[in-house]
């Protein structure tokens, strides 16, 4: 056994709630007491201390991808997905606070979904990640294929619902299918969502140019989501009469937003938060395989070359060069909501946390209380940017900073 896989009995630091200091004990992978305290040690005085971080979005990270790996003619994860990868991307997350997170496959054939689900089917059982995959998000291929709303999903893939077709993946997923994204306009749509609910899984209305009554009907008919909210969508739409504002009016609906400064401008996410709440916001990552890669150029399969920067963007190349995807962990979205709206980092670690737990029933993780999977982050933030000192998943710890080089 490693130092970074013993068991941690005890920590202290700042409680993220309201800044007072506390111990947390821990057992058996759980939280058995959390207990303020008078003072903390010189070398925890500085250091919050959070319940771990849930990302309900993570397309890929460190090279690895779980949309497009296996994919005929693509060069974005070369080869096949692997148990090892899953391995690989799990545990450079675990060094970003991310303790549970969802990988996420996109628009695609049957064929590579079956597969890739399959891979991450047997993945996630690997006790080496303890717990941390608890199910998966499937976003498309059941969307808008108008140019726009379809986003970068590639058009030859975009179908409407089948049933019998989402059931061959699901059962290759191994019943772990937690969240669909759709467009709530195709045919089809209102059934499938009644016959997901019927299965517990969360349907979340993204990728579509939906009117006011269709996003009425889709909710009512339970969906419980909106997936990236101010993306996905065409850059020219009508004033008025756009999918924003009825499912910003809906409190029925919660509403997913990448918030790494470059997705949303800041008077949108101001927006987003005075009419959501943090109560019915939860920020998303959607990381693709460039996240955890150092600054630079790469090609794509197209041809065109993209360039992340120094500050996490995902363009391409050239001086009018737009986002590519996104490569910035949700630690930067955490400290651009605060920066932004001026939310308290309760707020914000809410909406990573407690929220993405309460709308997909993981009741064992979210919070930090006695009874919870020991699941816990400890860092320093300053001037909004948060530094993970030490991540402790199911009461093991998993990464410790080493400051000492």
């Amino acid at each position: 056994m490693t130092d970074l896989e013993k068991f941690q009995k005890r920590v202290e630091g700042i409680n993220y709630l309201d800044y007072s200091p506390v111990v947390v004990e821990m057992a058996n992978g759980k939280i058995v007491k959390v207990e303020r305290i008078n003072k903390l040690s010189e070398e925890n005085k500085h250091v919050f201390i959070a319940p771990g971080l849930i990302d309900i979005q993570i397309n890929g990270f460190n090279s690895v991808s779980f949309s497009l790996q296996g994919a005929e003619g693509t060069q974005e994860g070369e080869g096949e997905l692997t148990a090892e990868g899953v391995e690989r991307v799990t545990k450079a997350l675990w060094k970003e606070g991310i303790t549970t997170y969802f990988p996420t496959l996109t628009t695609n054939s049957q064929k590579l979904l079956l597969k890739n689900f399959a891979i991450l089917a047997r993945a996630k059982n690997n006790p080496l990640l303890l717990g941390s995959i608890p199910g998966f998000h499937l976003e498309g291929p059941y969307i808008s294929p108008v140019d726009g709303y379809r986003g970068a999903h590639p058009k030859e893939y975009v179908r409407k619902p089948d049933w019998k077709e989402f059931l061959e993946l699901y059962n290759a997923a191994g019943g772990k299918i937690l969240l669909v994204t759709l467009a709530p306009e195709i045919d089809g749509a209102f059934e499938f969502i009644r016959k997901c609910r019927e299965k517990g899984i969360v349907i979340s209305l993204g990728h579509h140019n939906a009117s006011a009554e269709v996003i009425k009907q889709a909710i009512d008919n339970g969906a419980g989501l909106a997936t990236h909210l101010g993306n996905g969508c065409a850059n020219i739409i009508h004033r008025h009469l756009n999918p924003f504002w009825p499912q910003l009016a809906d409190d029925r609906l919660m509403i997913s937003i990448i918030s790494d400064g470059f997705h949303l401008p800041p008077e949108i996410l101001q927006v987003f938060y005075k009419a959501k709440g943090a109560e019915n916001i939860i920020i998303i990552s959607d990381v693709t395989s460039y996240a955890g890669l150092p600054p630079g150029e790469y090609k794509i399969k197209t041809g065109a070359t993209i360039e992340k920067t120094s500050d996490g963007s995902l363009r391409f190349s050239g001086q009018e060069g737009g986002l590519y995807g996104s490569a910035s962990s949700l630690l930067k979205g955490v400290g651009h909501i605060m920066r932004v709206t001026g939310c308290s980092l309760a707020k914000a670690i809410q909406m990573t946390t407690i929220n993405p737990a309460r709308l997909h029933n993981l009741n064992d993780r979210g919070k930090l209380e006695p009874g919870k999977r020991a699941d816990i982050i400890l860092f320093t933030m300053n001037d909004f940017n948060l530094k993970i000192r030490q991540t402790i998943v199911e009461g093991k710890i998993v990464f410790q900073l080493n400051d000492k080089k």
